[in-house]
């Protein structure tokens, strides 16, 4: 069922395939996985002692997800920390678990331990390879050629039990899968493993750019695990481009590189070029007057397209990556999760804001929780959604919002994932999603109800008073402030450019109206939720925040900016870089 060594005709062909058959695809998936791990604790605990073997795959189906309850990572925890700590036995998988991937921790403020195995490599590899064959369609690129990737690699640590703990991008990089999806796809990125697993991303940053100049010419198409990582390396070439020519035309590496390791690997590679860095010299000064509209295309003129996640909390980036990219097309990359993959991109075509994602249905078993939007009872539900039973994939409808639920390889067990997903469509068989948003509410006062997805609406509008002043939003965050009474929504703003305080008010009450949600609409009126706050921090605070993170495991590649923090270290960082407050005068009697 899943392709071996083959070509990109060979692996569309295989998907093609299991997604006409999606649903009885899904129902041997399920038989597979528990067919590995029907005697470990956690399913004999709900299964009993049922003989998986003797029964047939549909009755299965049905047996599980009746007696095996849904589950949140909190209800897994014990048994992962168990593990963690070395307890042998087959608790989650019967094969023995001996790495552990942290979550981004930028959702929930705290990083989470999920399962980490070979078939998570061999998963990522597989959906590498079939999306670089729907994008080599659509964009053809040449073989041998190089990719600009702003890839990072965190420490790896050993758990308690003595374990392998780190970022799934850091497992996945040091993974044999990495070098097979290089070949594979016939294109090698400018950096070697020694940049990419540095561990200082301030570092990594300047080689990338460094190598990425030097192989300028060979350079197919630009990217990173998130849009984000693009953005903020080229806001630091922004800054290190005159240093980087120097680099360049003489064949050195910066003072500012210190890793030993770093400093071979690149001078092994560079040599003097003083013929490039003049071209490159040229093209920034003509880009410093554009304000640095249209610098991919001067400075990589053969890349094809920027190939990054660009849906949900990256977004907002969007607008400052289009700066950058002009003509060339932004392509949304696969939409996955630290617990599993799941949907693969087969409409490169479509810019990000359209994308959906075909579930590849041999990668987990999926469940779908059918979510309704709740108007009234607001105190009586948790967020603003009313649950039905999950239903398996085949049955799922077009129009209909859900909740993901997992069941993995890697010992997951109808595992709530917490995204809201839509069903835009099919593709064969199987459900092309469109991301919505996280389940979890991210601002609440009291009756009030707003998620990421909400507050990204929100500021958008407002932001787009900013104009007025030919000033730029660079990176926002929110945070509901209950301990003052009555409590109240306080946004953060970093900015670039000069902007009066006039026009930050108008900013401000645009925001504060544009929150449509019911219970907050009500509760300002009455002024039961006080004015909406808007804080201006200085240049440079978010990457202090960047920065604390990283300090604490995170993977630069693998970090999204909380889009509302009720971290106490990260207020501590807003609130000391706090410049001016302004708040607002909407629903002012």
């Amino acid at each position: 069922m899943e392709p071996s060594v083959c070509g990109e005709d060979d692996i569309v062909r295989w998907f093609e395939d299991v997604t006409e058959k999606a649903g009885s695809v899904q129902t041997q998936t399920l038989r597979r996985i528990l067919e590995l791990n029907f005697e470990v604790e956690y399913l004999k605990k709900w299964l009993g002692d049922i003989e998986i073997q003797e029964v047939d795959a549909c009755l299965l189906e049905s047996l599980y997800t009746s007696l095996v309850p849904l589950a949140s990572h909190a209800d897994l925890e014990p048994y992962i920390h168990r593990i963690a700590n070395g307890e042998s036995g087959p608790i989650l998988t019967k094969q023995p678990i001996t790495t552990l991937s942290l979550s981004s921790g930028t959702t929930e403020g705290r990083q989470k331990y999920v399962p980490f195995m070979r078939h998570s490599s061999q998963t990522t590899l597989q959906i590498f390879r079939l999306a670089a064959a729907y994008r080599s369609r659509v964009y053809p690129t040449r073989g041998g050629g190089r990719i600009l990737e702003f890839i990072y690699s965190s420490r790896q640590f050993k758990t308690k039990g003595g374990l392998t703990a780190g970022t799934a991008t850091t497992h996945y990089y040091a993974s044999p899968e990495f070098k097979i999806k290089q070949e594979k796809t016939k294109s090698f990125t400018c950096s070697p493993e020694e940049v990419i697993s540095s561990g200082d991303s301030k570092q990594s940053t300047y080689c990338h750019l460094l190598l990425g100049l030097f192989f300028s010419e060979q350079v197919e198409f630009i990217t990173s695990t998130f849009a984000y990582s693009i953005v903020q390396s080229f806001i630091a070439f922004e800054e290190l481009w005159k240093e980087l020519c120097i680099d360049i035309r003489d064949g050195t590496l910066s003072k500012r590189i210190n890793l030993p390791k770093v400093r071979k690997a690149v001078l092994d590679i560079i040599s003097p070029n003083p013929i490039l860095a003049s071209k490159i010299e040229a093209c920034c000064e003509e880009l410093e007057d554009l304000d640095w509209f249209g610098l991919i295309p001067k400075l990589w003129p053969n890349a094809k397209y920027v190939y990054s996640i660009m849906t949900g909390s990256m977004q907002p980036y969007l607008k400052k990556l289009r700066r950058y990219a002009a003509e060339v097309p932004l392509v949304s990359a696969e939409y996955g999760s630290t617990e599993s993959w799941i949907g693969v991109n087969v409409d490169p075509c479509l810019p990000p804001e359209e994308v959906t994602f075909a579930v590849v249905p041999t990668f987990s078993y999926f469940e779908f929780i059918p979510l309704h939007r709740q108007k009234q009872d607001y105190n009586l539900v948790i967020d603003d959604f009313i649950e039905d039973k999950p239903v398996p994939m085949s049955q799922v409808k077009v129009g209909q919002e859900y909740e993901i639920v997992l069941t993995t390889f890697t010992g997951l067990y109808r595992y709530r994932l917490g995204d809201v997903v839509e069903v835009a469509g099919f593709h064969n068989g199987t459900p092309k999603l469109n991301f919505i948003c996280r389940r979890k509410l991210i601002l609440t006062v009291n009756i009030d109800k707003n998620t990421e997805k909400d507050l990204q609406m929100v500021v958008e509008r407002g932001s787009q008073l900013l104009s007025k002043s030919k000033a730029e939003l660079i990176d926002f965050t929110s945070h509901a402030d209950v301990l003052t009474q009555p409590g109240h929504y306080i946004i953060y703003w970093e900015i670039k450019g000069e902007v009066e305080e006039r026009v930050l008010g108008e900013c401000c009450r645009e925001m504060d109206a544009s929150f449509v949600d019911h219970g907050y609409v009500v509760s300002r009126r009455s002024n039961s939720i006080g004015p909406l706050e808007l804080r201006i921090v200085e240049k440079g605070t978010f990457k202090k925040i960047l920065e604390y993170f990283i300090g604490n495991g995170s993977a630069l590649s693998q970090f999204k900016t909380p889009r509302c923090t009720s971290n106490k270290v990260l207020l501590s960082i807003l609130n000391l870089c706090t410049t001016k407050r302004v708040y607002s005068t909407a629903y002012a009697n």
